[in-house]
């Protein structure tokens, strides 16, 4: 399948790293989800992906279906269920996932305070703009420098 660079995402970020076991699964049912998930009767063409065992992305290409509140509260229930079925928080935006030595590292907003504070987290560490909202911004916006992104912004301060 091919989506356009305008194909709409959502990002669902884990407070901590699947098991291979829970990935298998939990793709399994984004498959089963997405094979089947309709708006309004159309079937919409999107696909689900896992990366780096802690983000759960959905893609919607709205070129041949647009996505509806509907369709996007069945997604959400659906993800709601995986939090419910595999003790994971997927809705927590005060968890903030970064890449220590090339590994995806995820804590809450005052641990992610402090190491930038104590300079474990500096200028050049890649930090994940979750807030995207295409699949053009996913590939160029999403894995930034922390100076590149929001979290700059909003740690400025501590800079």
């Amino acid at each position: 399948m091919s989506f356009s660079p305008q194909s709409r995402v959502w990002i669902y970020q884990s407070d901590r790293k699947f098991t291979a076991a829970e990935e298998t699964a939990i793709l399994n049912k984004l498959a089963a989800f997405t094979g089947q998930w309709k708006a309004h009767g159309n079937e919409l063409l999107a696909k689900a992906e896992i990366r780096y065992g802690y983000f759960i992305i959905l893609t919607v290409d709205e070129s041949q279906a647009g996505v509806t509140g509907c369709s996007i509260d069945s997604s959400v229930r659906l993800i709601k269920e995986m939090e419910q079925e595999y003790h994971i928080d997927l809705f927590n935006r005060f968890n903030i996932a970064y890449k220590l030595d090339g590994e995806v590292k995820v804590q809450g907003k005052e641990d992610f305070e402090t190491l930038v504070n104590i300079k474990q987290i500096i200028q050049d560490t890649i930090v994940f703009n979750n807030m995207v909202q295409t699949l053009a911004e996913l590939e160029t916006k999403w894995e930034v420098p922390f100076k590149d992104s929001w979290h700059s912004t909003v740690f400025s301060h501590l800079l």
